[in-house]
């Protein structure tokens, strides 16, 4: 017979779930790996089986703040012609649009490339190096309706799909060639992805308050 498959199961969780979508109380389950409780009402998301614990999600940020900065730093795309070649960061890219009078569109790809995804990563990393040991990291509350508001507006996977079309497309007038940091921001999009499927929300349940005197 096969193993059975392991189960998520966490004592001091509360025994009931609370849609947040349409309110509606369920009776919490243990998972197996893999596992998604949904709504009886209206199908949203209850849980999922996290197979990474605290340990192991805090590593990935790790490497992602490295890829991050890499990804940041190196050159993305390098142009020739004429013999003549140029390499451009993702700062280079946002500066020329900003001196192309497209400021609003500057400031959008600086936040959703830069700012959101660094502010995703560091918040994520300040809260798992507490969690390790079952504990509540400072600002725990705000930080976490942070993080669900920022999800949306990490957009390096558009970033990546559309310097890939914008790559194919001037092949028509320049020679161009794809940089180390096309190649991180690839590496950095599965990164987030990654993040994107994990239930963060089982941190309310597997960390304590200590001011609160260990209450949930």
């Amino acid at each position: 017979m096969d193993a059975p498959s392991p189960r998520c199961i966490d004592t001091t969780a509360p025994a009931l779930l609370i849609c947040e979508h349409c309110d509606t109380v369920h009776r919490r389950r243990p998972l197996a790996k893999g596992e998604v409780a949904e709504c009886a009402r209206c199908g949203a998301v209850l849980e999922r089986c996290r197979g990474m614990r605290a340990n192991a999600l805090l590593a990935l940020v790790l490497t992602a703040l490295v890829v991050f900065v890499q990804a940041t730093l190196w050159p993305i795309v390098t142009l020739g012609l004429n013999g003549q070649y140029v390499a451009a960061t993702l700062w280079d890219v946002i500066h020329m649009m900003w001196l192309d009078h497209s400021q609003v569109v500057a400031v959008l790809a600086a936040a959703t490339l830069f700012v959101f995804p660094l502010a995703k990563i560091l918040t994520l990393g300040w809260l798992l190096a507490y969690a390790r040991s079952g504990r509540r990291a400072p600002g725990f509350r705000p930080l976490m309706v942070a993080l669900h508001h920022l999800g949306p507006w990490t957009m390096s996977e558009v970033f990546v799909l559309g310097a890939l079309v914008s790559i194919v497309k001037a092949h028509l007038y320049f020679d161009v060639l794809p940089d180390p940091g096309i190649y991180a921001y690839g590496a950095l999009m599965l990164l987030i992805t990654v993040f994107a499927g994990v239930d963060l929300t089982r941190l309310w349940d597997e960390t304590r308050d200590e001011d609160a005197g260990g209450a949930p």
